[in-house]
């Protein structure tokens, strides 16, 4: 077996060098031999364990057959993220007072990440709510970091077990990644009872459910995010009853279930030798 955390390398390399052209900086993207390298693998593999639909539909794409195709869906540690009581009310008594909603993302600050749409979306309604990045700033993406100045606060990079305070001072995820596998911060956020805005390409087609914990947007749609942040605005009660509802239904799972899932997946595969 194999596993790709990310997407075909193939289907990652065409976005990174579409978002390379739209930001005008240079990013760090595959190199021919890198793809080379890894194509090679997956020929030599029995199967290919992939992280969400979002990757195992990149190699359906390639051509690749489904048998070969594995799908694990990744898991986070709930306990660590749940909100407590105090912490969810506080969110909520936020939400209902009419302050400036809390946008909150987690992560890389880079355009493979969405980072030229955060910008934009936190351009659009600076004033009328507060942006908050914790995380790395790449080099590659210090430009970009500079037009973010007066719009985002930027928090250095943390360990996990500091994350839960920053989940909890926001009142919304922003998360516009333009390639994902399954990115931690997304399920640790609504781990969080966080309501989540992101994209197709993650594995937020597996584990948000529009509406129900979040909604789910193309990429490199700015306008859409845009659009759906003041509709959290003015629909606060709205926002609000999703909140209250997240702490009983979820879609994520945690490490004892993501293991079982491994050695069902490995026992099937060996079965099929």
């Amino acid at each position: 077996l194999v596993v790709r955390a990310s997407a075909h390398i193939r289907t990652q390399l065409d976005l990174l060098a579409d978002e390379e052209t739209r930001c005008g900086v240079p990013l760090d993207k595959p190199s021919h031999w890198i793809v080379a390298r890894e194509e090679r693998e997956y020929g030599l593999a029995d199967h290919i364990v992939v992280l969400s639909s979002f990757a195992q539909d990149s190699f359906l794409a390639q051509g690749f057959s489904a048998d070969k195709i594995l799908l694990l869906l990744s898991g986070v540690d709930a306990s660590r993220f749940a909100p407590s009581t105090g912490v969810l009310q506080a969110r909520i008594d936020r939400v209902r007072g009419g302050t400036p909603l809390h946008v909150l993302m987690v992560g890389t600050f880079s355009p493979r990440k969405g980072a030229l749409d955060l910008i934009e979306i936190a351009r659009a309604l600076h004033g009328c709510m507060q942006f908050r990045f914790v995380g790395d700033v790449p080099e590659e993406s210090a430009s970009l970091y500079r037009k973010a100045q007066g719009l985002i606060e930027f928090i250095p990079r943390l360990p996990e077990y500091e994350l839960p305070r920053h989940y909890a001072w926001g009142d919304i995820f922003c998360f516009p990644t333009i390639e994902d596998g399954y990115p931690a911060v997304l399920a640790q956020a609504l781990a969080a009872c966080l309501p989540v805005l992101t994209t197709t390409n993650c594995s937020a087609p597996d584990i948000v459910r529009d509406d129900k914990n979040g909604w789910i947007l193309p990429i490199r749609s700015p306008d859409s995010f845009i659009s759906r942040l003041e509709w959290c605005e003015k629909n606060r009660d709205a926002l609000v009853k999703m909140i209250g509802t997240m702490s009983h239904v979820s879609l994520t799972r945690d490490w004892s279930e993501v293991a079982a899932h491994f050695e069902m997946l490995v026992r099937t595969a060996l079965g099929r030798r």
